[in-house]
């Protein structure tokens, strides 16, 4: 297959996984409208079009937290990444260090924080929910302090999960789920041999790290569940920066006023996301919650955005919504399953050079150049 688009990613990853990985990466809650909203409200924004600006020096480089990027995206967390490829979250870290960008580890990751963060030489993000498990929590976070994690993201929009009923269908959870993967597995014979069998071992990382023993796919859907705390509280957020003394985002901001909450906290970022569509249906898209948060507490802490961004032209629509930078998700694991390290770098080419060809036709020389005025219309 011929990559030419980002979408095209989409297109190669449906073909080489089993169905019950596709699906799990690339559906969402529900009726799934929250996720078609993500990214149509994105896609219907405009751009306001100039032109004869000399645009000959154009920088797409921008600072977060003190470090460079050499483009205002960070690659999120995202469970499971080393199912998508053989030892996906190495390769993931490896191609977000080489296009000078960070990259994210999720609590739920196939590697654990100490295969991953000896691969690459730049700080890599964790990412962390609220369990109920607090020595889990403790034990993480300091075996995320020992591997030189600077930012820790606290995931907040997911208490309870949302019912994914695509799961049900493809296999992924449901009756007969285990045999029905392994069927699956055996009619896609590339993905079964290079990530099935190469890829071991396919457990959850962090957390068999913790418990002295493997916690494997079939154990993760139920540990999810026994493990998520409903009971979250901004005195949560309390505990967990009295023992984290880095850089603190908190993910899954979607409301003015929890923006505002999250200033009071001291947070030093936020990401304006509503977890790509997978958790409450029928919710605002990112792209339109973003601007009243942005009115609300921009210049008082970092904006980061995601759900919904599938291309460069929506990273310069979310970065003029407000955004000071733009996390991607499915987007990148797409690229990952069909190519690997090889495809999530020329993934983020393929924005770059979107984004340049925004940027030079909006009038935009820089990052912090791009705002309002270079869109037509509000959302």
């Amino acid at each position: 297959m011929i990559i030419s688009a980002p979408t095209d990613y989409r297109n190669a990853a449906k073909k080489k996984l089993p169905p019950f990985l596709f699906h799990y990466i690339d559906g969402g809650s529900y009726s799934e409208r929250t996720l078609a909203r993500n990214v149509d409200d994105l896609a219907d924004i405009a751009l306001k079009q100039r032109v004869l600006n000399n645009m000959s020096e154009l920088s797409l480089g921008t600072e977060l937290f003190g470090e460079k990027l050499s483009l205002p995206i960070v690659l999120s967390p995202v469970g499971l990444t080393g199912m998508y490829a053989r030892r996906g979250e190495v390769q993931s870290a490896k191609a977000a260090e080489n296009k000078g960008i960070p990259f994210t580890l999720s609590t739920v990751s196939v590697c654990p924080i100490e295969e991953v963060a000896p691969e690459i030489s730049r700080p890599m993000w964790f990412q962390l929910y609220v369990l109920k498990d607090r020595g889990f929590m403790k034990n993480v976070l300091d075996r995320a302090k020992a591997a030189g994690v600077k930012t820790l993201v606290f995931t907040v929009d997911m208490p309870i999960p949302g019912a994914r009923y695509r799961d049900m269908h493809s296999g992924m959870s449901g009756s007969f789920a285990a045999p029905r993967r392994i069927l699956q597995a055996m009619r896609h014979p590339h993905w079964a041999f290079d990530v099935g069998l190469l890829g071991k071992p396919h457990d959850l990382g962090n957390v068999s790290a913790y418990r002295g023993e493997q916690t494997n796919l079939a154990d993760y859907i139920g540990w999810l569940g026994d493990n998520f705390d409903p009971s979250i509280s901004w005195k949560d957020l309390e505990w967990i920066r009295d023992m984290w003394d880095g850089t603190m985002v908190i993910k899954g901001i979607l409301d003015v006023e929890d923006a505002k909450d999250a200033v009071k906290f001291g947070a030093d970022g936020i990401v304006v996301s509503n977890h790509g569509g997978r958790q409450l249906d029928g919710v605002l898209s990112s792209a339109k919650a973003l601007p009243a948060i942005a009115d609300a507490v921009k210049g008082e802490l970092k904006i980061l955005v995601d759900s919904g961004i599938r291309s460069g032209l929506d990273v310069v629509r979310m970065l003029a919504l407000g955004a000071d930078c733009a996390m991607l998700g499915r987007s990148y694991i797409y690229a990952l399953a069909a190519q690997g390290q090889q495809g999530v770098e020329n993934l983020l080419d393929i924005y770059e050079q979107e984004m340049r060809v925004a940027m030079t036709l909006t009038g935009a020389k820089c990052i912090g150049d791009l705002n309002r005025s270079s869109l037509i219309g509000s959302l």
